[in-house]
């Protein structure tokens, strides 16, 4: 988990989301993941709502490298079918964004923000200690 900790933690810092990150225990890591990224898919709605295509892309861009962080996170021996499970709607919520980004469809990103926000939810009343399948 080391190993793909630290690359989610590089990928957070890298996207600037906080400069709270590199202390970071890896349960706050992952609740700092997921939130960046539901940040990001807010900013990216309101890039397409104001036709800001450019900064769309960006966003949306910094969103699938985060879901891409936490699919990579995942301990699937340890996990088991929960990190597989998860595995497959990171993948699922990858595939949208990358469907947003072509059809500027703000439904699919309110879609990949409600999965992640439940995500966020379950993961946020998880003690650090017993998260362990990330």
């Amino acid at each position: 988990m080391q190993a793909h900790a630290h690359s989610a933690l590089r990928q957070y810092q890298s996207a600037a989301i906080s400069g709270e990150a590199s202390d970071a225990h890896p349960h706050k890591l992952i609740e700092m993941l997921l939130a960046g990224a539901l940040d990001r898919i807010a900013r990216a709605r309101g890039h397409v709502e104001r036709s800001e295509l450019a900064y769309k892309h960006k966003a949306i861009g910094s969103v699938v490298a985060i879901l891409d962080h936490l699919r990579m996170s995942l301990d699937l021996k340890a996990g088991g079918e929960i990190a597989r499970n998860l595995g497959s709607l990171y993948d699922y919520c990858m595939q949208r964004m990358a469907q947003a980004n072509a059809t500027d469809d703000v439904a699919l990103l309110d879609e990949v923000s409600g999965l992640l926000r439940e995500i966020k939810s379950a993961w946020d009343a998880i003690a650090p200690g017993a998260a362990r399948a990330h």
